[in-house]
C-alpha cells in the first residue's frame, strides 16, 4: 500500500474527516466500519471487513467460551461494564 500522510481536524462533536486520498486508497465508502486502536500516543484506524471482524472477535469468543459465558448474557455484561 502507498504511504500517504495527511492531516485532519477534530470537530467540536469529536468527528474526524478522513482525507479523500486515504479513503480512496482504502476503498472506504459511506457506512463502512472502522476500528480504532489506541497504543500509547498512536491511534491506528483499521478498515473492518467481514474477514477482519471474524479475526478480531475470534479471541473474544474463545475467551467467553472458556469463561462459560452464553451469547444471551453478552448484552447484560456489556451494559454493566459501560456503567462502570
Amino acid at each position: 500500500m502507498t504511504e500517504i500522510i495527511e492531516m485532519g481536524t477534530v470537530s467540536s462533536r469529536g468527528q474526524i474527516c478522513i482525507p479523500n486520498d486515504i479513503r480512496d486508497e482504502m476503498g472506504l465508502k459511506e457506512g463502512n466500519k472502522v476500528l480504532f486502536v489506541l497504543q500509547d500516543e498512536s491511534l491506528l484506524i483499521k478498515k473492518v471487513t467481514m474477514q477482519t471482524f471474524a479475526e478480531i472477535t475470534r479471541p473474544l469468543k474463545e475467551a467467553a467460551k472458556r469463561a462459560g459465558f452464553k451469547e444471551s448474557e453478552v448484552d447484560g455484561i456489556v451494559h454493566s461494564s459501560r456503567k462502570r
